[in-house]
């Protein structure tokens, strides 16, 4: 395992290398930093945003629609990441996701710009949310800390599964990295090492633990808990099946061996759902 993080972090330092020292192009230089500066401070708001607004179990949070509206407001909000984030993962949705830069680097930006438009998703669900102002329960005292500790460990999960997967794609650091380097961008092979040798899909399975994990519940935090678990859940059915058009006999063996999102699922699991021989 350690000598997957090491080659993950050699390609990184030669990414971070050839950007350090772009050719020359005023403009391009100046476009590419731009963008990396607005897609990681975005980034990183709607990451901060989501880990403190699940902690106080979506209680607190900056939108005021007035009741019954924001029910509506509410359900808007969490519809809007799903139905765009999967429908950016198609091949239509790649093609515009290459129209939306100006000029020709649209395609080389393309990782940036899906990291971008996923962070304003989320910064706008979480921080516009219009809470119910119901609050079932609430750890204090020492309960509070400790479930704040493994909620808080979760979030390390999250990070972890991130980096084994390719943390210069998910930041959207590969976009605007290549385009300061001018360079085609190099995307990591298909997963199957770190915590992808434990199950195939530790992001979701991560991000689904952070959704229970809180030490503040509300109706507002049951239900973004269990639509984001249901997505959690289905929506790699779709990226499975893009991995097995693009990796073929390779997936497919990763697959076999490998447990969809229960790390305790025995090898009869994993293989029930495999097609069967004639």
């Amino acid at each position: 395992m350690l000598k997957d993080h090491v080659h993950h972090l050699r390609r990184l330092t030669d990414m971070a290398g050839a950007a350090l020292r772009p050719p020359p192009g005023a403009g391009r230089i100046a476009a590419a930093l731009t963008l990396g500066v607005v897609v990681h401070v975005l980034f990183a708001a709607a990451v901060l945003a989501m880990m403190l607004a699940m902690a106080f179990g979506m209680s607190r949070s900056l939108g005021a629609v007035p009741w019954p509206w924001a029910g509506l407001a509410n359900v808007a909000l969490m519809v809007q990441f799903p139905l765009v984030h999967s429908f950016l993962l198609t091949g239509r949705g790649g093609k515009l996701l290459a129209r939306l830069w100006p000029g020709a680097h649209g395609g080389t930006v393309a990782s940036s710009t899906f990291a971008l438009i996923a962070s304003a998703q989320l910064l706008a669900l979480f921080a516009l949310w219009t809470p119910t102002g119901i609050v079932w329960w609430q750890a204090d005292g020492a309960l509070w800390w400790g479930i704040l500790a493994v909620y808080g460990l979760s979030w390390v999960l999250v990070v972890l599964t991130t980096w084994d997967a390719g943390i210069e794609v998910q930041s959207g650091a590969l976009g605007w990295m290549s385009l300061l380097a001018r360079r085609k961008p190099v995307y990591p092979d298909m997963p199957e090492t770190g915590t992808f040798r434990v199950v195939r899909q530790p992001i979701y399975l991560s991000f689904a633990l952070t959704l229970w994990l809180v030490p503040t519940w509300t109706p507002d935090q049951l239900f973004l808990a269990l639509c984001y678990t249901a997505y959690c859940v289905l929506a790699p059915r779709r990226k499975e099946a893009r991995f097995a058009a693009r990796y073929g006999d390779r997936f497919a063996a990763y697959r076999a061996r490998t447990p969809y999102m229960n790390p305790f699922a025995r090898r009869k699991d994993v293989t029930d759902d495999q097609p069967q021989q004639p």
